[in-house]
This record gives C-alpha cells, structure tokens and sequence, in this order.
C-alpha cells in the first residue's frame, strides 16, 4: 500500500518549481523493491482547478491575492487539507505554522519546508515601515521556535537556514534547489555580438540597475527575461541610458529559458547582499547559478562565500562584488574577450552539475526523509 502525503501551500502556485516539478513530482515517482509507488501524493494549492499531473493529484483553494486578506481564508486551506486524510503534510509558508498544529492534532506528521530564511526576510520587507522590521522578525523567529519545535521534521534550501533551524527541530535536513540535469551543451557561435543574459525576477535583488550600467564599459548586450512587479523600478531601468543595450524578451516559459541561454556568452547572477542570503555567506536556494552552469555558459555571480567555493573551486566563471560596476564589466569583458577560457569553464560548470549540483542527489535526502517518518 503506498503512503498517502499532501503538500500545502497558500501563497506559491500549484506549478512551483520546488513544491510541484521537484518534491511533488518526485516522490509520485518513488518506486520501493517490488517495483510499486511508496507515496501517494496530493498537492493543496491556491486557485487552480482539481486535477491530476505527472502522477500528482491537485485540489485547489479559492483564495484571495493579497497578504492581508489572505490570513481570513486560511481555514479553507485547512479543511481542504484535512479532506485529503493523508499520512503525511508538507506546508510551504510561513502563514500555515499554525495549521500545522491543527493537523498535528489529528495525528498527522508535519513537515515545514523554509524556502526562506523568513526573520532576515522581514528586514527588508518595503512593505514593512521601517521602525516595525526588527519587532516583527523577533516576533516571527520566536512564534517559530515555538512552533517548529513540534513539528516531526524541517526541510530547508541551505546551511546557514539549516544551522539555526536545527537548533529548533533536531530533525533538520537540507533539501536545496538544483536543477535537473539534462545534457543540452552550449552551442558556442562565431558572431560579432557578445551576450550577457539573465532569465528571472527582474527586481532589486539582482541589481540589474548596476548590470545595466557596466555594459557602459563593455561590448557586450543584455538579454533580458522575467516579470517585473514594481512599476517604478520598472521605470528606473528603463530611463536608464545603457537600456538601448538590453534586449528585453519579456515573461517566457521554461522551455523557451534555454534559447536564451543558447544565445548567451556569460550569464548572470548578481544578487544583492542581504539578511535573508546570510549577507556574505549567500544561500544555495537559488536556482539560476545552476541553471547557467548546467547550459554550459560561464557565470558572472556574487562574492559569496558559498558561492566562491562552487565557481572558483568548480572554475566556471568569476565572483564579484555586485555593487561594483567596474568589476562586473572587467569581470564580462575577460569571459568575451577570451571565448577559449570561457568555454572551458562553460563545460566545467556542466560536468560539475552533471556530477554534484543536480536534483539526484537532493531527491536521494528527501526519501531518506519521508522513509524515516513513515517507518517511524
């Protein structure tokens, strides 16, 4: 008899890369050794309509978009989650902590999954007034002390999120957001234009003000995709006098990222310095450093000690301070300027994606998880 789980979110959508196309989708595809599935597995998620994907059967919730009025429906996600009657929950937000108790009470096996590390999120929250930041993340991390001490087990994306959470729940382990490998190597072209490319959320984090800028001292392009949902930052960008050198390609779905990639000479990931990445340490929850490594490009990324320890231990491309504009561009101009050098590290980041950095070996840890709470 396989195991009944159901994953529950309020805030992500019921395609999310890690909730739906990693864990979900993985554990519907665990086989034990008789060749049968061990798990069942559901997905709650906010207004989608009831069906079953890749083996994962979905029931959504009617919810409605914003923040505040969201905390006044939760108790639907709740009774919709209790319908399901599964073994085993895996809540995705911050907001469900207390759900979590209520489906602890009926017997039920609890897993947080912290996507992020939600006390230094709040920090920098804009939609926070300033004064009120600090109260309120002492107030989140002590709710969630109290809370996560309770549950069977947490999950998180990486170290620095998982040292201080194990020192709340014993039963911590790191599930992080690699990608799944697949062998598409870069096809590398003789031509005169030079790309750099950058294929996400276009907002603050990844300093696209200051990529704009360095293609000032660069011969290189910026080959742009992703939503932007700050009207004025929106704006900023564009009043900007480098923007006649950003090829803007609008919100594009997964299968069309990697034709930007192909197009691509260096890809980009600068991501700001912040409480939520640890500051310096950063955070191997993001997935587009692999992402870029696996297409086989070079990557310009962040002066993370994290993520130093990949790019120059994997020599796949160079680390910068993201607020430097002079170093971003000595940093683009040496991978153009040298397409023998940057090849190699092209091929370096694949194999070591292909090796280390995929989605196997995470899924390997999330078994490992799930067998231990239902033998348990």
């Amino acid at each position: 008899m396989s195991v009944r789980v159901c994953h529950v979110t309020s805030v992500h959508p019921a395609d999310d890369v890690r909730i739906f196309h990693r864990e979900c989708v993985s554990l519907a595809h665990r086989r034990g050794n008789d060749g049968m599935c061990c798990y069942e597995v559901h997905l709650v998620a906010p207004n989608v309509a009831d069906g079953e994907r890749d083996g994962v059967k979905v029931h959504g919730v009617e919810l409605p978009s914003g923040r505040l009025q969201r905390q006044l429906f939760l108790d639907r996600v709740y009774r919709r989650a209790i319908e399901v009657d599964a073994a085993v929950y895996h809540l995705h937000d911050p907001e469900l902590l207390d759900l979590g108790l209520r489906l602890k009470r009926h017997g039920k096996r609890v897993i947080f999954d912290s996507h992020e590390d939600v006390p230094g999120q709040l920090l920098t929250k804009e939609y926070l007034p300033m004064w009120s930041r600090k109260p309120i993340s002492r107030f989140y991390t002590i709710m969630e002390q109290e809370r996560l001490k309770r549950y069977d087990a947490v999950v998180t994306v990486t170290s620095s999120i998982a040292e201080r959470l194990r020192r709340v729940n014993e039963n911590c382990v790191m599930v992080t957001n690699f990608p799944v490998y697949a062998d598409t190597p870069h096809q590398w072209k003789e031509r005169e234009e030079r790309y750099v490319c950058f294929a996400g959320g276009v907002d603050e984090r990844y300093m696209h003000e200051n990529i704009i800028e360095s293609l000032r001292y660069t011969r290189a392009r910026y080959l742009l995709a992703g939503r932007c949902f700050m009207a004025s930052y929106w704006q900023r960008l564009q009043s900007m006098e480098m923007w006649k050198k950003v090829e803007y390609l609008g919100v594009l779905p997964p299968e069309r990222v990697s034709e930007v990639y192909q197009r691509a000479d260096v890809g980009l990931v600068l991501l700001d310095y912040s409480p939520n990445v640890g500051y310096h340490k950063g955070t191997l929850g993001v997935l587009k450093l692999f992402e870029y490594m696996m297409a086989g490009i070079p990557v310009v990324a962040t002066d993370f000690e994290l993520w130093k320890e990949i790019v120059e231990g994997e020599d796949c491309g160079s680390c910068v301070n993201p607020h430097d504009v002079q170093a971003i561009a000595k940093a683009v101009n040496y991978l153009i300027d040298n397409p023998d050098r940057a090849r190699q590290m092209g091929e370096n980041g694949r194999k070591a994606v292909r090796n280390k950095y995929n989605w196997a070996t995470q899924e390997q840890a999330l078994y490992s998880l799930y067998d231990s709470l239902v033998n348990r």
